[in-house]
């Protein structure tokens, strides 16, 4: 009942591509410890918030995908996965709202970091300003390197002949390779940048803040993520396993548990479908034990290969490159032994080697 039900999801899988296109399955990330270290009170990273907005927005997509415009159509099992995903779009638009990239976080993302950031602009352009100044002053030329501003430490800084320090007032924070020139921070400047400094421990509280803020948001809902995030996997296979059903022309073979197997033109996934040769094999009805002779590349390993192969597929609900008719058995287990390695140094020849693991395949 198990393989049965496998391959009704992916049946299911398959109409629904066929009539909806594919899935909206992009996005979606492996969330756990994020969602983990948002339960227990931890600030997650801007990396693992977006991901987690985006999963949220993968699954909101993907429900609305299987849930909506059925019409008459028997999705079913499919829905009834879906119907247990959890949405939470306020969580989804707050997260995309206050972070920008993995980083960089929105001006807008509070009103308090909106005044600083605004107050660091401010004193921005009032440091560039008095400081160009003094560079353009005819009175500070002869002791500059040259006219230019750059910056030191995060500071303003004016590159001073060495010869002239005493000329300038102020803080000097380098000097060149040569030591001929020193990078000098005007006192001018000096209190304005330390308010600046200053602000930049403001603004980094106030984002920590934030980030704790919507990690608590996660957090709060750790359960119904996690919960999605399993069925998303489970979703993810299921469409997986219903595009390549359509890539390879797969049909929903019939299941037992009798041990009978029936191929009709079974074709090997594996080879080019413009080069394959179908196959037809039956197998545990009348007889259950099945010889195929033949001279050298005539298709005799790859049939033997095609009916494990295929017995593998239909019991992980995979659609089979065959016409319909199909039918497979379910077993226990799987075993094959294929090939012509000898074992020198047990000095068995190829027969008895083979025999020796058939031996322990029966076992």
């Amino acid at each position: 009942e198990g393989v049965k039900f496998k391959q009704k999801q992916t049946a299911q899988a398959l109409s629904i591509i066929i009539e909806k296109g594919s899935p909206p399955l992009g996005g979606i990330s492996d969330i756990k410890e994020y969602v983990k270290r948002g339960a227990v009170g931890g600030i997650i990273s801007l990396r693992g918030l977006l991901n987690c907005a985006d999963t949220l927005r993968a699954a909101r997509l993907l429900k609305n995908y299987v849930l909506l415009n059925n019409e008459d159509r028997d999705y079913e099992l499919l829905e009834e996965l879906c119907e247990n995903i959890h949405t939470n779009k306020d969580i989804e638009e707050r997260i995309y709202s206050v972070i920008i990239s993995e980083e960089e976080i929105a001006d807008d993302a509070s009103s308090e970091l909106k005044r600083i950031r605004r107050e660091i602009q401010i004193k921005n352009n009032s440091i560039k300003n008095k400081i160009n100044s003094i560079v353009s002053s005819s009175s500070m030329q002869k002791y500059l390197q040259e006219a230019i501003v750059t910056m030191r430490n995060d500071r303003y800084v004016i590159p001073v002949r060495k010869e002239y320090r005493s000329m300038v007032k102020g803080i000097i924070h380098d000097q060149s390779a040569t030591g001929s020139t020193l990078f000098i921070e005007p006192m001018a400047v000096v209190e304005m940048t330390n308010d600046i400094a200053n602000l930049k421990i403001e603004e980094k509280k106030e984002i920590e803040r934030i980030l704790l803020e919507l990690s608590m948001m996660v957090g709060d809902t750790s359960e119904e993520m996690l919960n999605n995030q399993e069925i998303l996997k489970e979703l993810d296979f299921i469409f997986a396993k219903g595009k390549y059903a359509i890539s390879i022309n797969g049909i929903e073979p019939k299941v037992n548990d009798r041990g009978y197997i029936r191929i009709k033109k079974g074709r090997h996934p594996l080879i080019d479908p413009e080069l394959v040769v179908p196959i037809d094999a039956v197998l545990g009805d009348e007889y259950t034990t099945l010889i195929i002779t033949g001279p050298n590349t005539g298709g005799k390993t790859v049939s033997l290969k095609t009916l494990g192969l295929f017995t593998l597929m239909g019991m992980a609900g995979l659609h089979l490159p065959a016409e319909y008719g199909t039918e497979i058995s379910v077993f226990s287990a799987v075993y094959a032994d294929i090939g012509d390695e000898q074992s020198i140094e047990q000095s068995l020849s190829t027969f008895s080697s083979h025999m020796t693991n058939i031996v322990k395949i029966m076992k």
